[in-house]
């Protein structure tokens, strides 16, 4: 990890256990997930690879339904994801350049897919996967926005849950996360990600800033980039006005390819 690496996947990553309950909206989102796989796949699901899974919530759901493998960049990041499913296997990796010695009946890319910031990133991320997959598998990609979903000076204000309370996880810390999204230059594919940690640790206050460049594409790059990695692609929203995920399906015809 460099310089240039947020924080939230370095030094401040003690605080992802915080943020977000894993059996609340992951668990909601994960059976979603699940019911686009098994809509889809063209072959039986019992194998699912999770790229750039952070620190496991979302693994923490699938593994209910499949083997799970995880890989991300962050190595703090794989320890939280141990952590919470030791019976899961986690690999460090870039996930727009990677070779695993196995293929997976289905792959997920969820919010990490943010962190690609060009369309050559999505391009290389996409035909990883597409190596990755049996024929007939399938890869769930969700993206954070879009161009036209895009809202200036957007920001959110959450706060640390009870996670805090657990066995193992630290104690007497409260925290307060900002997230604000701004975009100094709307005709590249990128923006500025900012999140602002309020953090009490036994009643006090210190205040931590972290830097995120983020990638924002057009609506209708997302399918013409799966398309062009060898996906038939479909469309799926999961919640009225929220932002459409993309199914690519790997013809069971790819193996014959070589794919």
């Amino acid at each position: 990890m460099d310089e240039r690496t947020p924080r939230l996947y370095s030094d401040l990553a003690w605080l992802w256990p915080l943020w977000g309950d894993p059996d609340g909206e992951y668990a909601e989102w994960c059976a979603h997930v699940v019911a686009m796989i098994e809509e889809r796949a063209k072959r039986p699901v019992k194998t699912l690879l999770n790229l750039g899974c952070g620190g496991g919530k979302n693994a923490h759901n699938l593994k209910r339904h499949y083997a799970v493998t995880g890989l991300d960049l962050s190595s703090e990041m794989l320890a939280n994801a141990r952590k919470l499913n030791p019976e899961c296997r986690f690999i460090q990796g870039d996930m727009r350049d990677f070779a695993l010695p196995e293929r997976f009946d289905a792959i997920l890319i969820d919010d990490a897919v943010a962190y690609m910031t060009s369309q050559e990133d999505l391009s290389r991320l996409f035909r990883a996967a597409h190596r990755h997959l049996e024929p007939g598998g399938v890869v769930i990609v969700s993206p954070d926005g879009t161009k036209e979903t895009f809202e200036q000076n957007e920001t959110h204000v959450s706060r640390g849950n009870a996670a805090a309370e657990a066995e193992g996880e630290p104690k007497n810390v409260d925290v307060v996360f900002i997230e604000n999204n701004y975009d100094p230059d709307p005709t590249d594919d990128t923006y500025d990600g900012l999140i602002l940690y309020l953090i009490r640790e036994d009643g006090k206050l210190r205040v931590e800033v972290d830097h995120h460049t983020l990638g924002i594409f057009a609506a209708d790059v997302w399918p013409t980039l799966l398309r062009e990695a060898g996906f038939a692609v479909f469309d799926d929203d999961w919640r009225p006005g929220s932002v459409k995920s993309y199914i690519g399906v790997k013809p069971p015809a790819a193996c014959a390819t070589g794919g």
